[in-house]
């Protein structure tokens, strides 16, 4: 991971003990944390539609923001999409580490709290 202490400032300025966060930074790094955690430690036993939903929120945000295009838009989507393998968990930090670069990236482009839009279909 080339940006570990930037994303540990995210999460710690911008993650909620509990919920989602009120900004697009801390929602999207609580993503990558939130799946990292869920294959690594459990092994996706406890996969639901709510890690569909948070994989689908990274994918979104990075790519459709357009400031990745190319290889690296295109490494998200192959990153997002493993994830979301439920029966092969991930369990190598190289794709959550990735994904995570690419959050912190996002967040140097706006540097400014963006409001996270809460979803109330989304429990984790």
């Amino acid at each position: 991971m080339r940006y570990a202490e930037e994303a540990r400032s995210l999460w710690q300025q911008y993650v909620p003990a509990r919920g989602q966060a009120g900004t697009v930074q801390g929602e999207l790094i609580r993503a990558v944390e939130k799946l990292r955690d869920e294959a690594q430690r459990n092994g996706n036993l406890n996969w639901c539609g709510d890690h569909v939903i948070l994989a689908g929120y990274i994918r979104a945000q990075l790519i459709g923001s357009g400031l990745f295009t190319g290889s690296a838009a295109r490494q998200i989507e192959h990153d997002t999409g493993r994830l979301l393998d439920a029966g092969r968990p991930e369990t190598s930090d190289e794709p959550y580490d990735r994904l995570a670069d690419r959050v912190v990236e996002w967040s140097r482009a706006h540097p400014e709290p963006v409001p996270h839009e809460y979803n109330p279909a989304l429990q984790r």
